[in-house]
């Protein structure tokens, strides 16, 4: 069996020198000479050994270089590694808010509502009842807040595009699957190319939120099982899908994916995830695949 380790720093502060590869291969014990998928950016190379092996040479690998603003992740070099379905969380995944915070702000109840999603966020309470109470004290907000706040405070992540243009670009399903709300997924879905989105669906009325929002809540377990939907509608294996997310209630969806990337997580999330982004921007993912820079779109 063969493996592949993927070094991934982000582009604003190139990190991957000769010194860093050449640690890395005597770390890994590999003969494979290093492949260059991006400057100083990101590489990969080849590495023998067994897929049970691979988080404990990932682990290994981290240690060894310690403080070096560098991701690292190991991984079978299969024939599915470009995946073919990607299912994203929205909210400090895609964008760099979490727009329920950015809503309560508006009502002057951000601090209240942020140690509320901080807490949801890391598994500590429940996702479906936080949501209700966090969404409750936004009762009467007027609606035309949404826009503002997503003219006005909403920023995609670095990489966004790019990811989801050049999965698409190479025949991939993209789907935005957010614990959040549709008012938000909807336009960015729309920025970024997602070719679908899901989310919970706020209670309007009279031009104002009721401080409600439908059931079903799209929380852990219906962002598993959108992934699984689409999978099985577009008739791929597991190995062929990839999830990317943050919080506790991404798990399940992470678990689930042929590759489950942790994106500036929660600590709780990252250690039970199949690989981590903590210093790369979302072209990690693409990396993480394979891709070069010079195949990347968008």
């Amino acid at each position: 069996m063969t493996l592949v380790a993927t070094l991934i720093a982000n582009p604003e502060r190139p990190a991957i020198t000769d010194a860093v590869l050449a640690e890395t291969r005597r770390v890994l014990a590999t003969g494979h000479q290093p492949r260059i998928l991006h400057g100083e950016v990101a590489a990969e190379v080849l590495v023998p050994g067994a897929p049970e092996s691979a988080p404990a040479l990932a682990e290994r690998l981290r240690a060894a270089l310690g403080g070096e603003p560098i991701d690292v992740a190991v991984q079978p070099a299969g024939p599915h590694r470009r995946k073919r379905l990607l299912v994203a969380d929205m909210d400090s995944t895609m964008i760099g808010q979490e727009c329920i915070d950015e809503l309560a702000d508006q009502v002057g109840l951000k601090p209240q509502v942020a140690a509320i999603t901080e807490r949801a966020m890391r598994g500590e309470v429940a996702f479906e009842p936080a949501l209700r109470e966090r969404v409750a004290l936004l009762k009467g907000l007027a609606l035309a807040a949404v826009d503002a706040v997503i003219a006005a405070r909403i920023t995609l992540m670095p990489g966004a595009r790019t990811l989801v243009g050049t999965m698409k670009a190479h025949g991939a399903y993209t789907s935005l699957v957010s614990g959040g709300f549709t008012l938000f997924t909807g336009p960015v879905a729309a920025l970024i190319g997602f070719d679908e989105h899901q989310a919970n669906r706020l209670v309007v009325a009279d031009g104002a939120l009721a401080g409600t929002v439908e059931e079903p809540i799209v929380g852990r377990d219906a962002k598993r099982a959108a992934l699984v939907a689409h999978r099985t509608r577009l008739g791929l294996e597991a190995a062929e899908t990839l999830a990317v997310g943050d919080g506790a209630n991404d798990l399940a969806m992470l678990e689930a994916a042929g590759l489950g990337v942790a994106y500036r997580a929660k600590p709780a999330v990252a250690a039970a995830a199949h690989a981590r982004i903590e210093h790369g921007d979302l072209t990690g993912l693409l990396y993480l695949q394979g891709f070069a820079a010079s195949e990347f779109v968008g």
